[in-house]
């Protein structure tokens, strides 16, 4: 995190714990408010990578699970980079800045990506940086939201991952969906936004963002579940995060393959857990029909969690599908807590 930024943070009640805003002095308070006003965040839980050079595009087109070229300077994409075997090891938001592309994923996978990235750079005009010391991204949610962007930009995104500038020196906002915008710009703007949104948005910590993404049933691949899942397992097709007509990428057959001829036997869930030791991602998930094999077998595996405002835990899960359907599934055993399944915000094929 950039220093001048987190000193400003500080300067505004945020108590950080390794660039991450755990809260503004309450917690509960601050889910609260999360789920029923408006709230302003700092993102510091992500960390964004930039890829420049006259070969930017194509390195990551021979990359990326998504068409690289759909990322124009009013559209922004998800996407994922994965094993041979089409197993994720990250997701992404991306977006332009100028000829330049912005790779957003949670900080603690991108000192690994980039090295593992930069591997395949090989003859490539391309240069892979760490842009998160120059670059902050803000998160605004709520009812209120739209109206309170409106008062300081002329313009905003219409349309899920559609951009706006700011301007041309001070950033972008990106729509996530109805309630929701991320704001990306530099450090020194960053506190004129915060300052200016934060007098009618509540300040919030990072675990109230982590709770909203859960809820919109975006996964985040993390450190424990890296090469855990196909992209479909996790919904990100449902999400517009795979292309399937675009050229080869690692993990592309095994993707494809999938799409065409193979039946997918998990998915990823929205499911609420009480339990006193907050869930992990890379927690097993357990049912009966799973459990009574020899050897037991989960059958699933958490992607993500967040505290819930009216208390547990929020999940996103990726099971089996038929134990979904008609198995009672637990966290970590057989005499776990229960997963109580919730709709997310998208169909389900």
């Amino acid at each position: 995190m950039n220093s001048d930024w987190q000193t400003f943070l500080t300067q505004q009640g945020a108590s950080v714990d390794s660039t991450i805003v755990q809260h503004f002095g309450d917690p509960a308070a601050e889910l609260t408010a999360t789920e029923q006003g408006t709230v302003l965040c700092a993102l510091g839980q992500f960390a964004t990578l930039r890829a420049s050079g006259i070969d930017a595009q194509a390195w990551l087109q021979n990359l990326l699970s998504n068409d690289i070229r759909e990322v124009t300077g009013s559209r922004a994409q998800w996407s994922s980079f994965n094993t041979a075997k089409g197993r994720m090891l990250a997701t992404f938001l991306i977006w332009r800045d100028g000829d330049d592309y912005l790779l957003q994923l949670p900080a603690t996978l991108a000192d690994t990506l980039r090295q593992k990235l930069g591997m395949y750079v090989l003859r490539a005009r391309v240069k892979l940086t760490d842009a998160s010391n120059d670059l902050i991204s803000l998160g605004l949610s709520g009812e209120n939201a739209q109206t309170m962007l409106l008062e300081h930009c002329p313009e905003l995104p219409q349309q899920p991952l559609e951009m706006v500038k700011i301007n041309d020196q001070t950033g972008n906002i990106i729509r996530l969906n109805d309630t929701r915008f991320q704001l990306n710009t530099t450090p020194e703007h960053a506190q004129t936004l915060w300052r200016a949104l934060s007098g009618r948005a509540k300040s919030v910590g990072s675990p109230c963002w982590d709770w909203l993404n859960v809820r919109a049933g975006i996964p985040f691949i993390l450190p424990q579940t890296q090469e855990q899942f196909v992209p479909q397992m996790a919904n990100l097709d449902l999400l517009g995060g795979i292309n399937f007509k675009k050229g080869c990428y690692p993990g592309q057959e095994i993707v494809a393959r999938m799409h065409y001829l193979g039946k997918l036997k998990r998915r990823m869930y929205l499911a609420h857990v009480e339990c006193d030791v907050a869930p992990q991602a890379g927690d097993a998930v357990f049912s009966a029909d799973m459990a009574d094999q020899q050897p037991a077998q989960p059958g699933g595996m958490i992607a993500n969690s967040a505290a819930a405002p009216s208390g547990g835990y929020d999940v996103l899960a990726v099971v089996q599908i038929s134990s979904r359907e008609t198995q009672t599934l637990h966290l970590k055993s057989r005499q776990g807590a229960i997963l109580t399944f919730a709709s997310l915000p998208y169909p389900l094929p």
